[in-house]
């Protein structure tokens, strides 16, 4: 689950970690009134959504006097935003963050994930912030400075002085960013965190370390013991086909191209895309069923599917072992007859109690097109779109 900026510093700071004060406007008045509680002569009105790149965008606009947050307030509320992280459709703004000003004399990037190579969590740290961490790995990886950490005893002072010495932070503020990195660190412990990314950590005029950005992404399936962190899920900013699924327990994702796959496993489900794509399609979603999927579930995750008006076409590809194929059978005919089947439709089924559910599927009266192999199913369904 992913936060915004504004709520991500606000769950910073309870950890000791600086950031500017600010405050969240869904209004132009709101956001004057803001301005004037904050009181700084220099205000930043950052638009608020769920992607990366909002800068280049004219997401983020210094503001010199109210009559200036003013105006920025009403450019950016109700715009639709487009950066490299939201596709060409953009999205809504719909909320500001009104921010004080900061006399910025450097920019860092520093940035916690979970290394899965190691199966612990890294913390990065660069010289170079305020730009993409993708384009600095890529062009100058000398720059990034890597730090794992023994969970059994978090990050130590010394990682973090040592980082903070590879990245020039000035000598006489080391200690502060070994502090600033030692409360992020708690925090993306404590709240089940997949990713932190402060991008820039900023040095200030005054001698301040502070997160200028915060990006705090969290572990889904950690939510339920978090209800303050649930409690800050914006749908607005989220699919509605990935809300609904998940109100199902499916694990769905959205994609950008026209087959709808539905699938039991997530190994079966990558290797399913993989395989549209080598025959020249495009997959529209990853959707895992689950192991033990019950008839109802299955019905609702082919209804998400043809909810997606993108998806011209539909690959069912089960392999049958706590999940039976009898029962993907009973839910694709379900669904189908709920909803109008219109589209391409091939299924492949293999696994416990494939004959029945093959039987189910032909007895049906649909125009149900079925395979015996991953491959042949890919074929069929790849060239019924096309």
């Amino acid at each position: 689950m992913n936060i915004h900026e504004y709520q991500a510093k606000e769950v910073l700071k309870q950890y000791g970690v600086v950031v500017p004060d600010g405050k969240v406007a869904f209004s132009v008045e709101e956001a004057v009134k803001a301005a004037e509680e904050i009181g700084t002569d220099v205000t930043v009105v950052k638009a608020q959504i769920h992607a990366g790149g909002r800068g280049k965008a004219g997401g983020v606009k210094i503001a010199k006097h109210l009559d200036e947050v003013r105006t920025y307030a009403e450019e950016l509320l109700g715009k639709k935003l487009v950066t490299h992280q939201t596709g060409p459709e953009g999205k809504e703004v719909k909320r500001l963050l009104i921010e004080q000003g900061c006399d910025i004399q450097s920019e860092y990037y520093v940035g916690m994930v979970v290394d899965r190579s190691t199966g612990r969590v890294a913390i990065m740290a660069s010289e170079e912030g305020g730009t993409e961490i993708e384009e600095v790995a890529a062009k100058t990886p000398e720059k990034i400075f890597t730090e794992t950490i023994d969970p059994t005893v978090g990050l130590l002072p010394f990682q973090a002085r040592k980082l903070a010495f590879a990245i020039n932070i000035p000598k006489e503020l080391v200690n502060k960013a070994a502090t600033f990195m030692m409360g992020l660190y708690k925090a993306f412990v404590e709240k089940d965190c997949s990713l932190a990314e402060i991008n820039p950590l900023v040095v200030t005029g005054d001698g301040n370390v502070m997160a200028l950005d915060a990006k705090l992404n969290f572990d889904d399936n950690a939510l339920y013991r978090h209800p303050d962190i649930q409690a800050l899920r914006d749908e607005d900013e989220e699919d509605p086909k990935e809300i609904e699924a998940s109100k199902h327990d499916l694990s769905y994702i959205a994609l950008d191209g026209n087959i709808g796959c539905m699938v039991n496993g997530a190994g079966l489900a990558m290797a399913t895309m993989d395989i549209i794509k080598h025959h020249g399609g495009e997959p529209a979603n990853f959707l895992d069923v689950g192991g033990g999927a019950s008839t109802e579930k299955v019905t609702e995750a082919f209804k998400i599917i043809l909810s997606d008006q993108k998806v011209k076409g539909i690959l069912v590809n089960i392999f049958g072992g706590i999940m039976k194929c009898d029962v993907i059978a009973n839910g694709v005919v379900e669904a189908a007859k709920q909803v109008g089947l219109d589209r391409p439709l091939v299924v492949r089924l293999e696994g416990t109690n494939v004959e029945l559910g093959k039987e189910i599927l032909s007895n049906s009266n649909l125009n149900i097109t079925p395979a015996t192999s991953m491959d042949e199913a890919a074929e069929k369904i790849v060239a019924a779109v096309k």
